[in-house]
């Protein structure tokens, strides 16, 4: 069953750049669940801290996720970046797993950037104008 929009209210399309960073803050926000487990485990923090720190990022990245649209939500997509990586100094293979959240971020931000300014420069070319558009000789 799929909901439909409200009648008279069109839905908003999504940019590839806020469909792909909220993609990869949704993956994130999975990995914080086992960030926490494996930190309460290893007891490298009491249960209150790793459940409710790992509670809080969670909501947080979820959040964020949907306010991706903004480029203030981009900007904090970018600190939940730095706040994954430093988890680091808690759990020492947080480095890694961070920095490949990082790149893949990073190449989500540069590839959705690239496909938004290509389907903007394809929606101006098919709404010429027709006087514009039969301006072109013909060989």
């Amino acid at each position: 069953m799929t909901v439909q929009p409200a009648p008279g209210r069109a839905r908003r399309q999504r940019s590839a750049t806020e469909s792909l960073l909220s993609i990869v803050l949704l993956l994130e926000a999975i990995l914080v669940f086992f960030i926490a487990i494996t930190a309460f485990g290893l007891r490298v923090l009491p249960a209150a801290a790793a459940f409710g720190g790992g509670a809080a990022l969670f909501v947080a990245l979820l959040a964020i996720g949907r306010l991706v649209r903004y480029d203030w939500g981009v900007w904090l997509g970018w600190v939940a970046q730095a706040t994954l990586l430093s988890i680091g100094l808690l759990l020492p293979l947080m480095w890694f797993i961070g920095a490949v959240f990082v790149a893949l971020w990073t190449y989500c931000f540069i590839t959705g950037r690239r496909l938004d300014r290509r389907k903007a420069l394809h929606r101006t070319e098919t709404t010429a104008t027709p006087e514009t558009a039969g301006t072109e000789e013909s060989p």
